[in-house]
């Protein structure tokens, strides 16, 4: 992929100006990350509060090198056969049911038990063939003829027995199916980990990754971003859109708004034809900045104050 697409990865800055075409503005850190990720082939484990662009991260880059986006959302309790691959057991029992009149075809002229077992054990290996083998998202991502990307999302929430099976992928680009042997990516995909950081990920996962975080933007940054993916909101109730939401994460709330609920508020102030901040329509529409009716609560008594500072 990195021969491929070289021009398009020739740099950081060409990455950032090709991102905020596809209404994705990022910082030179981000864009840097990127960057090296693709030129290192090492994966990317990016880091930081919910809403603040990591799988959008990872979307806008298949989107700019035009890779097959391939996506593994993770759970607690996913395993292997979720993540890798799957025999498909119901074609095999269909197999098995067809060559079942068969058997007394395949068994004819065998001497004794022994020779028998060898020809039972030879179809045995036919079952767990390729042509029986389901593939999940790890070995899709594996097998992509002209490499893709491959999001592995929220790994915080896997277990860790399931981020040590990550280990061999990571750093080696190829995974271990017993039945079949190893197998080696075709192309080496660009990998991407998201992490709320809802527990800590162990040292050797983060060892075969570069490290990005993605804090909340500065108001300068959100501006851009607003602007980009609400293009038609006014300048000026931009910037005290911006300034509210900033005022907001200066609280002592449970989830304060991220990036996503910026834009979602900016597009329903559209919607609303608001032209102006004001405790009404801020009053109506909290509930789509706030997640929780204890955050609501707390903010609701201090509307004229965060309005005043705001419309200074």
């Amino acid at each position: 992929m990195i021969i491929k697409h070289g021009e398009k990865i020739a740099s950081p800055s060409i990455i950032q100006q090709a991102f905020e075409k596809f209404g994705y503005i990022c910082s030179d850190a981000i864009a840097t990350a990127v960057y090296l990720s693709c030129q290192l082939q090492k994966p990317i484990l990016v880091e930081g509060p919910p809403g603040v662009g990591k799988t959008e991260l990872a979307k806008v880059t298949a989107k700019y090198l035009g890779a097959p986006l391939i996506r593994m959302q993770c759970y607690e309790g996913l395993d292997e056969a979720k993540a890798l691959y799957e025999w498909k057991y119901g074609k095999q029992l269909l197999y098995t049911q067809l060559l079942k009149d068969q058997l007394g075809d395949v068994m004819r002229g065998a001497r004794g038990l022994d020779e028998s077992v060898e020809r039972l054990h030879t179809f045995g290996d036919i079952f767990y063939s390729e042509q029986f083998l389901q593939e999940r998202p790890l070995l899709q991502a594996l097998r992509e003829p002209e490499g893709a990307i491959l999001l592995i999302d929220e790994i915080d929430k896997s277990d860790q027995e399931f981020e040590a099976f990550l280990l061999e992928l990571l750093s080696d680009y190829q995974v271990s199916i017993p039945e079949i042997g190893t197998v080696k990516a075709r192309s080496k995909p660009i990998v991407f980990l998201t992490s709320n950081n809802t527990r800590e990920l162990g040292d050797a996962l983060k060892r075969r990754c570069l490290h990005l975080h993605i804090p909340f933007p500065e108001p300068a940054l959100e501006n851009n971003i607003i602007a980009a993916q609400v293009p038609e909101m006014d300048e000026e109730l931009r910037r005290q859109l911006v300034e509210f939401v900033h005022e907001l994460r200066q609280m002592a709330l449970k989830k304060v708004p991220a990036i996503s609920e910026s834009i979602d508020w900016a597009r329903a102030l559209l919607l609303l034809n608001v032209s102006q901040l004001d405790q009404k329509w801020v009053g109506d529409t909290l509930n789509l900045l706030l997640k929780y009716q204890d955050d609501v609560e707390i903010v609701e008594p201090e509307l004229r104050k965060l309005l005043n500072s705001v419309n200074k």
